[in-house]
């Protein structure tokens, strides 16, 4: 599993992440506090509070593919 902060302020930035997101084959959560959501899912996303750093989980051994493309979205 790896692990890391993102932001999604905007709303064009969800929808651009989930298009990301769609394209690969892996388990991706999105963490806020104690709410979970399916990465992969742009209305369970926009129940999150979007003005907080998000923490993004990805469930494979590999996947730098989508870390590449995730870039301007990580923050730290």
């Amino acid at each position: 599993m790896k692990a890391v902060n993102i932001k999604l302020s905007l709303a064009e930035n969800v929808k651009t992440f989930v298009n990301i997101a769609n394209r690969y084959p892996y388990d991706i959560d999105l963490r806020v506090g104690r709410h979970v959501v399916d990465g992969k899912s742009i209305l369970g996303i926009f129940s999150l509070d979007l003005s907080k750093p998000i923490t993004l989980e990805v469930y494979a051994d590999s996947c730098e593919d989508l870390m590449e493309e995730i870039k301007p979205f990580v923050i730290g």
